[in-house]
């Protein structure tokens, strides 16, 4: 255990019980504890129950609800009053993102003013900033009901997309191309009572993956994605770093590092999405935290030593860090693999495709006599290969060649 007079971390909202979210949390504790902090973790009750490897690697945890508007920073008020002391506050979930801003404004510890993470967590309010800053956007709506999702199709320039305010990981997102689309894309809505129905971007779609020092936005790399077919936005496969000419890269990283600076961001990771035009970057959606898609594991390949998290916690407390070791230097590829919807009866290939040297990290999630539902967002992500390699291309290459070598047999299943 730390010592009592170690800098003390409190790591609000903890980790969600997917496995993703696991390993995630398990890296952002275990840099913690080697940079000697104290950790308090705080998270709903039932998900600390559901994460006792997390709470293991804490020397406290506390049962709060990080949905709850201004209970954390209740808490830690609470806390420091009766003799506690914070030094860093730090969380990487999304929907925990505005109650970190809430604690680290209330104790006045470095973090995001609360204002500025709910204007990126409301899609709606972040575009708008930026539209008034001179970035291109697409035209948006937010609707109430399908006459106001109809009548913005007939003044705007389709196709267009219909997504909720405030999700994540594509849920509740589709692409419509006609008003006769909109009732099923507003069956898959995860909020139906007020939505964002937008001009859909023409363009390949990136990523951008960072962190700030000292306040001012420094990117890691740049991601590639290819996504499955509309109307849904399946993503299929990230390449790191984007296989792109430099000055495209160049002009991503500014684009990235002037929005976030516009929207008064200043503390901790960042993933923004965005995509190539013919007019350049056309920015998407703004995240404070790290990315998701085993992603912070396919740094630590392509930049050697990494410590993604661990870099938070040297900033906040002044500690030297070399930016010119910052950047990538080999690449790495995941691929989501899509087996055709239906009831599973057989798995073929994948035992000697995770054998491979250079797969770092790999997940199935499938068994025979499962029923594989439609590929709509990451709540569908069966099965991922992500490989490591001395270049993107040779590793995107060779994640390609071992998604075709895995074969799933389906049949069709009843309600499927």
């Amino acid at each position: 255990m730390a010592e009592p007079t170690s800098p003390h971390l409190l790591f609000v909202g903890g980790a969600g019980d997917a496995t993703l979210a696991v390993d995630v949390v398990t890296d952002a504790l275990t840099q913690a504890r080697e940079r000697g902090l104290r950790i308090h973790v705080t998270n709903q009750e039932a998900t600390l129950a559901a994460t006792p490897t997390i709470t293991a690697l804490a020397d406290a945890v506390s049962a709060v609800d990080f949905a709850e508007r201004g209970a954390s920073a209740a808490w830690a008020r609470e806390q420091v009053a009766a003799g506690e002391k914070f030094d860093i506050v730090f969380g990487v979930r999304e929907m925990a993102q505005e109650a970190v801003a809430e604690v680290a404004d209330a104790l006045g510890v470095t973090g995001n003013a609360p204002e500025a993470v709910h204007r990126i967590r409301t899609k709606d309010e972040a575009r708008a900033a930026l539209s008034a800053a001179g970035f291109r956007q697409p035209q948006f709506r937010v609707c109430a009901d399908q006459a106001q999702a109809a009548d913005f199709l007939t003044h705007s320039t389709g196709p267009w997309v219909v997504k909720p305010r405030d999700a994540m990981g594509s849920e509740g997102v589709t692409r419509v191309d006609s008003a006769a689309e909109l009732p099923a894309a507003l069956d898959f809505l995860t909020d139906k009572a007020s939505f964002i129905v937008e001009e859909f971007i023409e363009g390949p779609e990136y990523s951008a993956e960072g962190l700030f020092i000292d306040g001012v936005p420094h990117t890691l790399a740049v991601t590639s994605k290819e996504l499955l077919p509309p109307p849904n936005f399946f993503e299929i496969e990230y390449v790191i770093p984007a296989i792109v000419p430099d000055a495209q890269r160049v002009e991503i990283e500014q684009q990235v590092s002037a929005a976030l600076t516009t929207l008064e961001l200043r503390y901790g990771q960042f993933h923004v999405e965005l995509w190539w035009t013919e007019n350049g970057v056309v920015l998407g959606e703004i995240h404070i935290r790290n990315a998701g898609g085993w992603i912070h594991r396919m740094l630590t390949h392509v930049i050697p030593g990494l410590e993604w998290f661990g870099l938070v916690y040297d900033d906040v407390l002044g500690r030297p860090i070399d930016r010119s070791a910052l950047k990538p230097v080999r690449g790495s590829a995941i691929r989501f693999l899509t087996p055709p919807p239906g009831r599973l009866t057989a798995i073929e290939g994948w035992d000697e495709v995770v054998a491979h040297p250079s797969v770092i990290h790999s997940e199935l999630a499938v068994a025979v006599g499962d029923v594989i539902e439609p590929h709509r967002s990451v709540g569908n992500r069966v099965a991922l290969i992500a490989v490591g390699a001395d270049t993107p291309e040779e590793a995107q290459a060779l994640a390609r060649k071992l998604d075709a070598s895995v074969r799933f047999v389906t049949e069709p299943a009843s309600g499927s």
